[in-house]
């Protein structure tokens, strides 16, 4: 696109000139709610319907933006003054193996329809994320992990195959023999290569409903690093959950989850607790006499420094008092814990929140991430939550994956912070780059070109961004996060 026509298009719309019909105008957000843009909004339902959008951006001059479940943090489903196509209606179950546990599914299957829709048959998703909201395409675009990536790797590791429609209107088959460059492009490949039509992934057969759980209190990064290490052979899952508001010699203190699956026989009645509706997360707290639709407006009292150092360090108190007492939990409750309460973020209004996450080879994780968290305190911006997890490579170009760690930090944004959050965020951006790290685009919001530099000149981004100009030479599928992230290239 043309800098002439994105001027044009802007004015166009400015002065309520649409450049496609005005009813499918929409205001845009980011799940995180610190972005938003102006979009024409498009949901087809079939192929067809796709194909129409991508002529019509076509004739009118104008970029595409996938869009699924709008789950991603920042703006990586965000297209301002053009085109969002919207995945969420194309959500059928196309085929189901429940012998092999193989099944294909269109993009806007979300995490939640696939689990509920395989698990009495004895199956489950082998990643998922901590929300049981994301589609399947959405997943497979950011090639999400898990808590068990360092056990099993990315959602990518378990996609047999898809289709996929190109900007030109033709529909590729990929797998890891046929098409392989773009089946290992277009997975973590955030939507600019083309839009998935179905997905076919491989699950993961379970014998039971239930997880065996075992909570470890550590009392600083150190010491979880050195659990992780000696528990990742035999566990499951791993994920630690950080206090980064404890400083000096407890600095990342916090406590870990281990979960494994139960074996053959170690449940005595399986078939009841595969079944789904003893899976669902309960909907109401305070003894069932309160909707968790109410919670979120008693946690915003807290959601700023002087409450969630008190909540960080209650929790790391109370779960040091359980620590080492192994306990069981449905797959949904361990899994799916950001969907315990509903619309949770509404207690950041209104200005919304931020994550970023670094992923750090495992050799120097421990001294950059306690970097990380004593710049926040030295910016006066203690991250309000910290989630930590072990990972491995993948064979995928765009991959945020190391052998090492990932340090997750939400931040509330607020009018009075917003820039010192960024500019806090370009400053831990050249500690990870320093460190040899990686991003995650899923979760970005603040990442330049700048901080991308080192990024760029991989091996496999220069394939990547040479099949996109071969696959899409006029840029026909853009987003914010893209034009924000890769503009020099543009």
């Amino acid at each position: 696109m043309s800098v002439k026509t994105s001027v044009e298009r802007s004015s166009a719309i400015r002065w309520n000139l649409p450049v496609l019909p005005s009813d499918h105008l929409e205001n845009v957000s980011a799940w995180g709610m610190a972005q938003e843009a102006v979009s024409y909004v498009y949901r087809p339902s079939t192929v067809e319907g796709v194909r129409s959008v991508l002529q019509l951006a076509l004739e009118k001059g104008m970029t595409i933006g996938l869009r699924g479940a709008g789950r991603s943090y920042g703006d990586a489903s965000l297209n301002a003054e053009n085109i969002c196509l919207d995945l969420t209606r194309m959500s059928r179950i196309l085929d189901w193996n429940p012998d092999q546990g193989v099944i294909r599914v269109e993009p806007g299957v979300t995490i939640g329809q696939l689990w509920r829709y395989v698990l009495e048959d004895g199956w489950w998703p082998y990643v998922v994320s901590g929300t049981m909201f994301p589609t399947i395409g959405g997943a497979a675009s950011m090639n999400i992990h898990g808590k068990n990536n360092f056990q099993v790797g990315t959602i990518g590791d378990h996609i047999r195959e898809f289709e996929i429609l190109l900007p030109n209107g033709k529909i590729k088959r990929c797998n890891r023999v046929e098409n392989s460059d773009l089946f290992h492009a277009a997975i973590g490949g955030f939507g600019m290569l083309g839009c998935f039509l179905s997905i076919t992934l491989e699950l993961k057969r379970v014998h039971s409903g239930m997880l065996k759980v075992l909570p470890i209190s550590v009392s600083s990064l150190h010491d979880m690093i050195q659990v992780f290490e000696a528990r990742m052979q035999s566990a499951d899952y791993l994920v630690g959950w950080v206090d980064c508001f404890a400083s000096g010699s407890s600095i990342g203190r916090g406590l870990i989850h281990q979960a494994n699956y139960l074996q053959p026989g170690e449940d005595p009645m399986p078939t009841q607790t595969l079944r789904v509706e003893n899976q669902e997360l309960p909907e109401t707290f305070l003894f069932g006499l309160a909707p968790k639709s109410m919670m979120w407006r008693f946690m915003k009292p807290f959601v700023n420094p002087v409450g969630m150092r008190t909540v960080n360090a209650a929790r790391y108190h109370s779960g040091a008092l359980h620590s080492g007492k192994t306990h069981f939990q449905t797959h949904a409750e361990f899994a799916f814990l950001l969907d315990y309460v509903p619309n949770w973020k509404w207690a950041y209004k209104p200005g919304g929140l931020i994550q970023y996450q670094s992923f750090i080879p495992a050799s120097n994780a421990e001294e950059v991430f306690k970097e990380q968290i004593n710049l926040c305190r030295k910016h006066k911006e203690v991250p309000l939550l910290g989630v930590f997890k072990r990972h491995k490579p993948d064979p995928f170009w765009m991959t945020h994956a190391v052998e090492g760690y990932s340090l997750a930090m939400d931040f509330r944004v607020t009018s009075s912070n917003k820039e010192r959050i960024w500019k806090l965020a370009s400053e831990l951006d050249r500690i990870v780059v320093k460190a040899g790290g990686r991003f995650y685009f899923a979760k970005d919001s603040t990442l330049s070109p700048k901080s991308l530099e080192t990024f760029y000149h991989e091996e496999r981004v220069q394939r990547f961004l040479s099949l996109k100009k071969e696959v899409d030479p006029i840029c026909l599928f853009q987003t914010n996060l893209f034009r924000r992230a890769f503009q020099p290239l543009l």
